[in-house]
């Protein structure tokens, strides 16, 4: 199914940037300023996003990206997109190309964008609440119902973001004035994903393994029948069973050609099936994996040397302070590096 996958969404909107730049009032026009196209004012307006502490080189910034106030981005990305990509001309044999007279020094007809496009791609939960299971079903009503509570969940915590942003978007200005309407305009810019970004797994699920000896015989049976009452039939046999050979050969060639059918029917749902999410895979759980990794790492090096009655007790006090079976808390904040370097600049 697109867009979900391993009990995320994998979602991908395309929003239309809006062709040449605001108007200047008379007083900007006397100061000498100068039109700022749309595009620019969004690429600006992006470049201006912080970005989260995830490396050594932003640890130390001041700001933290916006995305990282919510617990259900996995992944963001934000660009503009200026125009598809020519990739030449399509492959033809040389030969038949000569035969038919195609003129190789003239291209081919090339796609463009009739706009440039703001292209947010992002990787949740998919879920419409903090707390929930992720699903390993939803239909198209609950993916749309996800959607939704993902745009306000971003309205709600990064509204003046998305204002900067989408603001420079066509049709956004002064239409969308609340989460319900981003929602809405979000909605009418989705585009169907049909490849995931991650996965979590710690251990390999099983795949939607088709059923290959059973598509084939239940193909190759009502065919063999088929083949095989038409050979009789030229070899001059004329009936069997009391039936005739050609009626046998017609009803066995609709069943091949029905199996046949039914067989690429269930091939193509049964590789349509998302996969069951991970037993870790929604974002507390991943921040919480990350905070016990790093605390148990530091246990184990204080640790070293202690006897057998000192560990256990000090054990015991690992699990009291950091709660394993608590995702909630403590833990690490999303869009840290670290969950002690976060502890520090907090403090």
């Amino acid at each position: 199914m697109p867009d979900l996958d391993t009990g995320h969404l994998f979602l991908t909107y395309l929003v239309p940037v809006l062709p040449g730049g605001p108007e200047l009032s008379p007083a900007e026009v006397e100061a000498g300023n100068h039109v700022v196209s749309y595009e620019q004012r969004l690429r600006i307006a992006l470049s201006m996003l912080p970005t989260a502490h995830q490396s050594p080189a932003t640890e130390e910034a001041k700001e933290m990206s916006p995305f990282a106030r919510n617990f259900r981005n996995h992944f963001v990305r934000m660009f503009v997109l200026e125009d598809v990509v020519y990739n030449g001309r399509d492959g033809q044999d040389a030969l038949v190309s000569t035969i038919k007279g195609v003129d190789t020094i003239n291209p081919l007809p090339v796609d463009r964008l009739n706009c440039r496009y703001l292209v947010f791609t992002a990787d949740i939960d998919a879920i419409y609440a903090d707390g929930k299971p992720l699903p390993a079903e939803l239909s198209e009503a609950g993916q749309a119902k996800v959607r939704a509570a993902y745009a306000q969940l971003l309205w709600d915590t990064m509204g003046d973001e998305i204002r900067d942003i989408f603001g420079n978007c066509l049709d956004f200005e002064g239409k969308v004035q609340s989460g319900p309407q981003f929602a809405g305009y979000l909605e009418r810019c989705h585009v169907e994903t049909t490849m995931p970004f991650h996965d979590y797994y710690l251990k390999l699920p099983e795949f939607h393994l088709l059923p290959i000896k059973g598509l084939i015989a239940a193909v190759a049976v009502p065919a063999a029948v088929a083949v095989a009452a038409i050979l009789l039939r030229l070899l001059g046999m004329m009936t069997l069973f009391g039936m005739s050979l050609l009626w046998i050969a017609v009803i066995a060639a609709v069943l091949t050609a029905a199996a046949v059918w039914l067989a690429l029917r269930y091939t193509v749902a049964n590789g349509n099936k998302p996969l069951a999410p991970g037993k870790y895979d929604d974002l507390p759980s991943v921040l919480k994996s990350l905070y016990l990794q790093q605390a148990f790492a530091d246990f184990a090096v204080e640790t070293q040397g202690a006897s057998p009655e000192e560990l256990h007790a000090a054990f015991g006090k690992f699990l009291d302070t950091h709660a394993p079976g608590d995702n909630a808390a403590p833990t690490q904040p999303p869009g840290v590096i670290s969950w002690a370097h976060s502890r520090k600049t907090t403090a």
